[in-house]
């Protein structure tokens, strides 16, 4: 369902246009038909002559009301930018067109109304005139003019012909199944309870959905949903949406609210924006300048930090950000307007490049101003790499909502990144939506700062047969996931070998010193000697020291088997196959039978013993052992 919105000078007729194409007059306030003005959004629905239908936001004209007029005139499709004959181009017209030209509505018509009250046909061509030479350096250059009269009807069919051309061939709003509704009314109904109305962004609800009301954090449920008085089940992307919620009053939802799905938006009060200045704005925009900042139907004071120059003078652009004095709901492309506080003139405009960056940034930063170029003007892909890029990891819902593109555009740019190995998946399962990602030249450096630190450890203590693992996350500065996630990309490129709680170069090995080996050799020498009885790790302590110990350990010459009793790998598998074989035989084993075997003593025995059942060779019942 396409959206139109209607533009213009106040008392040019705008209401009057819809009452006369929708039979519904727009204007519902006792104040608006007291004083036959428009103040409030009006709406209405328009059924084209293909039997299409429409929806329609009439906005106000007058500049006490221009708030209201912004409120409404972001979700629109096309726009009835509407001048009275009698009048030609005044004041509103132009802030109305310039405000239509920032936000790139590109598709509309002209509506020449009130012509019954013009008799000089020549008139009528200098005011034609005059709207193409006015519309010819903005979005809506070269759209039709067609004169109408709301009270004789005349030129009403051809206006309607006209509107459903410029309809045609509008894509589709994308769902990027993350649904969004700008508030722009709120009322409650008896029986019912809080409704509120808007056009639906980025995805669809269905009844039943839960959802939640932003900034704030207030939960409901969607219990009726309606477009244009039609009761449905389902209502998608770019439809006018009338929302009737449970468990949210009256009070705990305002124009401007955002209501989402939980988890799918965050409240943001920094954006990084690229801004356009009016050319004929009335004043330069400066550092630190404080502006109202319209978006969606949200409105606030935000203060406006420049980047890359000083002063940005009528017609210049820029990147900025924008710091908000309250939190407000964005998304990456969402377009904006930016007015004075006083006195109120529309400053100009532009379009969000982050709707959550993490800083606030150097305002000479070269390196930072090329990044915002570049998701400004680059390509789809080069969108997604320079997002990526700043993220370093990111999940596919992120990477989503940052880029804003259209989930098959989004798979394609993903699957084509991967394949060329300019993009990895840390986390790679069948479906894109549940990996993790991160830029090629940022894995290089993640990859090689774990690694180096790794081989600085063994560097710093080669008879250790690896760095604990607990000491490498606190070294990488990263989340338990992606350290999770990263060492085991390491280990599955073969770089790094993980076992328990140690990790270690793949390349590592520990091997003594010819002097080392001197000093090692007569301890050896004892637990060949006495394999089942050997010196005790007190023992070795005071004889080799603890750094040899765990080198001959590290090099699997002798194994621990507790915190005290180190044997040989020969004496363990000695003692395996026996044990095997005596409760193949027997069917269990006794700690006396296995310590009077071996003729070792009680801390021996039941130390090997203890290993044998910690490594699942045997298990223990009551007194004895039994084999797994």
């Amino acid at each position: 369902m396409y959206i139109l919105g209607t533009a213009g000078h106040v008392d040019h007729g705008k209401s009057s246009l819809i009452a006369a194409l929708t039979g519904t007059h727009p204007d519902r306030l006792k104040e608006e038909k007291d004083r036959e003005m428009t103040i409030e959004l009006g709406f209405a629905s328009l059924r084209l002559p293909n039997n299409e239908e429409v929806g329609i936001i009439d906005v106000p004209g007058h500049r006490s009301f221009i708030d209201n007029m912004l409120a409404g005139i972001g979700g629109i499709d096309a726009v009835l930018l509407v001048v009275a004959a009698d009048e030609g181009v005044s004041a509103q017209t132009r802030e109305h067109l310039a405000i239509l030209d920032l936000l790139e509505i590109k598709r509309g018509v002209v509506v020449l109304t009130k012509t019954d009250l013009i008799s000089d046909p020549e008139w009528l061509e200098l005011v034609q005139l005059d709207l193409k030479d006015l519309l010819a350096d903005t979005s809506l250059a070269g759209a039709p003019v067609v004169p109408v009269s709301s009270r004789t009807r005349e030129g009403l069919p051809e206006l309607l012909d006209t509107i459903q051309d410029v309809l045609a061939g509008i894509p589709n709003r994308v769902d990027l199944g993350k649904p969004r509704l700008p508030v722009d009314r709120v009322f409650t109904l008896t029986g019912f309870g809080t409704v509120v109305t808007g056009t639906l962004l980025d995805g669809s609800f269905k009844l039943g959905d839960e959802i939640v009301c932003l900034p704030g954090s207030k939960s409901g449920r969607i219990r009726g949903l309606q477009n244009h008085n039609h009761k449905l089940q389902k209502i998608d992307p770019g439809f006018r949406a009338a929302i009737n919620l449970t468990n949210i009053n009256l009070q705990d939802v305002s124009r401007g609210d955002v209501i989402a799905k939980p988890g799918d938006y965050r409240p943001t009060q920094l954006l990084d924006c690229q801004l356009n200045l009016l050319k004929d704005s009335p004043y330069p925009v400066r550092h630190n300048m404080q502006v109202k900042l319209y978006l969606a139907a949200s409105e606030t004071t935000a203060f406006l930090r420049l980047l890359g120059t000083q002063v940005l003078q009528p017609g210049q652009s820029a990147f900025v950000q924008l710091r908000t004095d309250h939190p407000i709901i964005a998304s990456k492309g969402d377009r904006f307007i930016l007015r004075l506080p006083s006195p109120s003139e529309t400053l100009g405009g532009g379009s969000v490049l982050d709707p959550e960056p993490k800083k606030l940034y150097k305002r000479f930063d070269q390196n930072q101003l090329e990044k915002m170029e570049k998701l400004f003007s680059g390509s789809e892909s080069v969108l997604v790499h320079e997002i990526l890029e700043s993220l370093r990891f990111a999940d596919y819902q992120s990477l989503a909502k940052k880029t804003g593109l259209p989930q098959d555009v989004l798979n394609k740019i993903l699957d084509q990144s991967i394949e060329q190995k300019s993009i990895l998946a840390l986390r790679q399962t069948d479906t894109l939506s549940k990996s993790i990602f991160i830029d090629a030249g940022k894995w290089a450096v993640v990859r090689d700062k774990l690694v180096d630190r790794v081989e600085d450890f063994h560097h710093s203590y080669p008879l250790k047969a690896g760095m604990p693992r607990e000491q490498l996350k606190t070294l990488s500065d990263l989340s338990q996931e992606n350290f999770d996630l990263t060492l085991d990309r390491l280990s599955l490129d073969g770089l790094l070998i993980q076992k328990g709680t140690l990790v270690w170069a793949s390349a590592h090995e520990v091997k003594l010193t010819p002097e080392q080996e001197q000093i090692v050799t007569p301890v050896m020498a004892e637990f060949e000697t006495n394999p089942f009885s050997p010196p005790d790790i007190n023992q070795l302590t005071l004889w080799i020291g603890q750094d040899l110990i765990e080198g001959l350990i590290s090099s699997g010459r002798l194994v621990s088997v507790s915190d005290l009793v180190i044997f040989t790998p020969t004496a363990i598998q000695e003692m395996r196959n026996w044990v095997k074989e005596y409760i193949g035989l027997n069917g269990e084993l006794s700690l006396s039978q296995f310590r009077d075997h071996f003729k070792t003593s009680r801390k021996y025995a039941a130390s090997a013993l203890e290993f044998f059942d910690e490594i699942g060779f045997t298990y223990r019942k009551g007194d004895v052992r039994a084999l797994r």
